[in-house]
Parts: C-alpha cells; sequence; structure tokens
C-alpha cells in the first residue's frame, strides 16, 4: 500500500466566477490498522486469482468480525461540508457549553448553538471539524506559519513581518476635515500604519478542516488536532487549497506519533453540485445584459459627439519621449527643448511648447556614456489651410533642444545644440538626432570650460537650422567653428485628426457600395469604357469647333453623339 501514498501535499490554485458560498468539500478519515488492511483484501473481488478466497456471508458479518478484533465507530468518518461551515470539536463542544467561558460575542454565538445541538441530540461530526474565519485558531495559524519543522528555527525579519499581517479588508476611515488637511508626509509611521500601507492587502478569508486524531474515548486534546486541509480565498475569486483535490490521485498519510504510532488515511474531493445547462445558459444571458448595460453606459459618459476639428484644420497630437542621451564629454547631463510653430499653425492656449529635462547622471554602456532620462511630453497644434488648392503642407513643426551639463559647483556647460523636424506620419517613431557644440581657437576657452564653467552660447537656439528672424534670401555661415557632439533619442506617438480623413473613408465606401450595387468587375470595366468613349468624343467635338465654321459644328455634334452610341452598343 506505500506506493498507492499520495505524497505531493503542496497547495493548487484555482479561480472561479461562481459565488464562493457553492463551494462543498467531502474529507472521508480512516484509519489504518492491521486489521482494516486485511479486511480491504479479503474484500476486494480478484485480489489474489487462483488462490481460495475467505468466504464471507454479508458485510455485516465482515464489520462484526472487524468489531471483535478491534474495529470502532470513530475509525472511519466522512463528512461534507461547505464554505465557512462551522462544525465543532468536542474541545470547543465541552468548551462552549458553559456559559460563564464565553466571553466574546462569537462565544455567546457559539453558546446558542450548542444548545440548539442538544436539542436536536448533540453533534453528528465525531473527529472532522472546522475552524472558520473568525476563529481564534486562524489568526494563531497565520501568524506562526514556520518554513521547518525544527525547533530551532528563528523566523527572519521579513518572515515576522509578513506574519504579522492579516490580509483582511481594512476599514480605512477619512481624516478629520476632508481632502483639504490630508497629510501627505507621515514623519512618523506607526506599526499598524506600516501595515496598512507598505504591504499588498488583498482580502483573503480563511478556513480550515480540521481532524481530532486522539484515541479512542479520548477526543478533545488539542495536542492531537491535525489539519487536514487549509482553504483560503481572497476577492478576485481565486481559491488555494492544500493539500490538493485527491480526485484519482492517492489518499494522504498521517502518521502520529508516540507508542502506537498510529496511521491515518483521507481524501478530499470535490462535493460542488454540477450546474445544469439552463442555469448555465441562464447565466451567460445575465452576463451578457449586464455587459450591454455597462457598455451603454460607458457610452452615456463619453457622448454621442466626438470631438472633431474645424472644417479644413487638420489637428496633430504627439506624444513623446526624450528617452536618452549618448556620446558626451562630461557628466550631469539636461535636456532644453522647446517647439517652433511655422506659418498657419495654432497651438492651445494652455499648451505649453517647451520643457525641461531632469538632471541624469551617466553610465557606461559600450564603451558610451548614456544618460536614461525617459521624459514624456506632449504637444498640441493645429493646421489651417487658406489655399484649398494648395495640396501639401508647406512647413511642419520643428523641434529644438539644447543638452547641459552641471559641474561640482552648479554651473552649466553647452554640451550640444540639435534640432528635428516631427514625423509627417501618423503612427510610432524613434528618432536619434545628433547635436554640434560653437567653439573658439585655442586653449584658453576649453580651459575656461573646464575650471570655471561656461563656453560659447547661441543667442537664437532656431540658428541651429534657418532662424525665424532671417530677412532675406541668404544665410552665411562662413567663419562660424563648431564641433560634434553626442546625439540625443526620441520616441514618437503621433495621431493626425481632420474630416478630410473621415470624408475621404466615407468617399471611399460609397463608391464601394454603388459598385457592388452595380454588379461585379464586369459592369464595372463596362462603365470605365463609356467614360473613355465620352471623353474621347468631347475631344473630337472641341477639335471640331476649333477648326469647322459654325454652320457645321451642330452637324459635326450630332454625328460624334451617334458614334459613341454605336460603339457602346
Amino acid at each position: 500500500m506505500a506506493e498507492g501514498w499520495n505524497t505531493d501535499t503542496g497547495e493548487a490554485v484555482y479561480r472561479s466566477q461562481d459565488p464562493i458560498k457553492n463551494l462543498k468539500i467531502r474529507i472521508h478519515l480512516q484509519r489504518i490498522t492491521s486489521t482494516s488492511v486485511l479486511l480491504q483484501q479479503i474484500q476486494e473481488p480478484g485480489a489474489e486469482h487462483g488462490k481460495n478466497l475467505l468466504p464471507l456471508v454479508t458485510l455485516a458479518s465482515s464489520r462484526a468480525t472487524a468489531a471483535s478484533s478491534g474495529y470502532r465507530p470513530d475509525d472511519e468518518e466522512e463528512a461534507v461540508i461547505g464554505w465557512q461551515e462551522k462544525l465543532f470539536s468536542q474541545f470547543e463542544y465541552d468548551l462552549y457549553q458553559n456559559e460563564a467561558a464565553c466571553q466574546s460575542p462569537l462565544d455567546r454565538q457559539y453558546h446558542q448553538e450548542i444548545l440548539k445541538l442538544e436539542k436536536a441530540g448533540g453533534r453528528k461530526n465525531l473527529r472532522i471539524f472546522t475552524y472558520t474565519d473568525y476563529d481564534r485558531y486562524t489568526n494563531l495559524e497565520e501568524h506562526c506559519q514556520a518554513v521547518t519543522n525544527s525547533v530551532q528555527e528563528v523566523p527572519t525579519y521579513l518572515a515576522d513581518r509578513m506574519a504579522n499581517v492579516r490580509r483582511r479588508r481594512q476599514d480605512r476611515r477619512p481624516m478629520d476635515g476632508g481632502g483639504l488637511k490630508m497629510r501627505l508626509i507621515t514623519w512618523e509611521p506607526s506599526e499598524e500604519f506600516i501595515k496598512n500601507n507598505h504591504v499588498i492587502n488583498t482580502p483573503v478569508q480563511t478556513m480550515y478542516i480540521m481532524g481530532d486524531l486522539g484515541p479512542y474515548g479520548k477526543l478533545g486534546r488539542r495536542e492531537q488536532e491535525c489539519v487536514l486541509c487549509t482553504i483560503k480565498v481572497d476577492s478576485n475569486g481565486v481559491i488555494t487549497i492544500k493539500p490538493d483535490i485527491t480526485a484519482s490521485k492517492g489518499p494522504y498519510r498521517i502518521e502520529m506519533d508516540g507508542e502506537k504510532r498510529e496511521l491515518w488515511k483521507y481524501t478530499i474531493e470535490n462535493a460542488s453540485v454540477a450546474v445544469r445547462p439552463e442555469e448555465q445558459e441562464r447565466e451567460q444571458h445575465m452576463y451578457k445584459d449586464l455587459y450591454i448595460r455597462h457598455k451603454e453606459y460607458l457610452n452615456s459618459l463619453v457622448g454621442s459627439d466626438f470631438e472633431m476639428p474645424a472644417p479644413g484644420t487638420l489637428r496633430l497630437l504627439v506624444n513623446g519621449e526624450l528617452v536618452s542621451a549618448q556620446g558626451y564629454e562630461y557628466d550631469n547631463l539636461y535636456v532644453h527643448f522647446f517647439l517652433e510653430l511655422p506659418k498657419r499653425w495654432l497651438s492651445p492656449a494652455f499648451q505649453q511648447l517647451s520643457g525641461v529635462t531632469q538632471t541624469c547622471t551617466t553610465k557606461t554602456l559600450d564603451k558610451e556614456s548614456v544618460a536614461y532620462f525617459s521624459y514624456p511630453f506632449t504637444f498640441e497644434a493645429f493646421f489651417t489651410q487658406e489655399d484649398e488648392s494648395e495640396g501639401s503642407l508647406p512647413q511642419w513643426p520643428v523641434l529644438y533642444f539644447e543638452v547641459l551639463s552641471l559641474d561640482f559647483w552648479q554651473r552649466y556647460r553647452v554640451e550640444g545644440y540639435g534640432s528635428l523636424i516631427l514625423p509627417a506620419t501618423p503612427g510610432q517613431h524613434v528618432l536619434t538626432a545628433p547635436t554640434w557644440r560653437p567653439i573658439e581657437l585655442g586653449t584658453r576657452c576649453e580651459l575656461r570650460r573646464f575650471f570655471i564653467g561656461g563656453s560659447p552660447e547661441l543667442e537664437d537656439i532656431t540658428y541651429v537650422r534657418v532662424p525665424g528672424t532671417l530677412q532675406g534670401d541668404r544665410l552665411s555661415r562662413f567663419g562660424f567653428r563648431t564641433e560634434t557632439t553626442g546625439s540625443v533619442t526620441f520616441n514618437f506617438y503621433c495621431i493626425q485628426q481632420s474630416r478630410a480623413f473621415m470624408e475621404s473613408s466615407a468617399f471611399r465606401k460609397r463608391m464601394q457600395s454603388v459598385l457592388d450595387r452595380l454588379g461585379g468587375f464586369s459592369q464595372q470595366s463596362s462603365i470605365h469604357n463609356v467614360l473613355e468613349a465620352f471623353q474621347r468624343a468631347r475631344r473630337r467635338m472641341q477639335h471640331a469647333r476649333e477648326s469647322l465654321p459654325q454652320d457645321l459644328i451642330n452637324t459635326t455634334a450630332t454625328s460624334a453623339v451617334s458614334s459613341v452610341l454605336q460603339s457602346t452598343a
């Protein structure tokens, strides 16, 4: 029988959307002795083929034989237990019978329930009982969880802190004065504050199915109690059972200490009532109606009026990220950037078109110093087209930026200037822009830059490209000395919105529906033939008006129309 034991006592995790009150667990507990093993082998049909089996008259006679050889009624017990169903042990039954021992409201409630059991004939269970989530045993068990069975084990600081956290739903009371007087910083946090705010506090309910494995006639000793199954359910519908349901696996074994070293086995089964097909279908319809109502509720919050730009206006929304800067000489970098809107571009009044990142130290990556900013920004702008005949956008917004560094005395140096044009197509774009900085001849400028900070700067950062204040047709940079420095990486998510996109899409849909109604590719080709023949006839009529006298124009037009009708027929 040793090969039939189930030694996997780890926990199993299940997820269910049904109410947890429908959960039923069947526990079958049995003591294993030499007599019970012999009876089990005798009752198995065909246990040993080819040999004479002992004759059994009836099952009752076998039970009588077992009783005469030491079999007792409490050696085997089976119980079906619901979620948070309370089954009293012999110890609790004797304790709560005395009203003087009841101190808490829960104790007095148990006293009333035991009085009802007395009137009904006593408790039905003998060895199998339960501890619910409200019992004191549940709190002690959660606080005294050990990793090993060693007596000298000392829990670590983290294990001790986690064991003292009751994973329950905390009652968060608002502070006096509402949100205006709420303290943002707690300078002296208490132990309860740390438990409630610095640990994941998922509400969990626990239930223990216990077994009283004491000797016959001596039940009710706390040292003889043993945990058969632990069930935990959180607010997300996750059910944790330890040990797992046996199903087709063998039973679990419990070996008691002492001189007799009694051996017990037990099985765990799921005794929940299966949902009938009509109930399951009704539940699915109910969930479907619930989802439809929730969708309608969300639509009512959003509204039916979709925000659209004015006719003839293009809306550009850019969600960007300044990812990193690499290849610069000094450390402690930060970036100042702003967006320049060309002619006929506008931005909302609340929109900020500039920004400054945080100061970031560099790290070495592939023999190059890289500063990771991950600085997000958002730009929104509108383009209004004045001339409808103009097919393309004349200019696109330009993003200018300069990279600076801070020294020990909080003095800044210019590390580089750069610019890039925002992507003209919607979607995600990753762009890396090189930078440069102005320099002076000689070592004096570099010494001043190293010791006391400062370096040549641009009065107008738009000089990186073509400055907006330029007057004239030419820009000369003769004699302007620069030095190539590092590069800056940007990540853009661009969205474009315009009524023209919707109108063109609707026009394509209308054309497709018209072509479908006309009936296939054969009719499409005939339509194209008619249009081409009409264009040829029109050109012939225009040529006839130019080359022939006025009195012959009507005759030529009539012949051209008749030729078109003949060709299409």
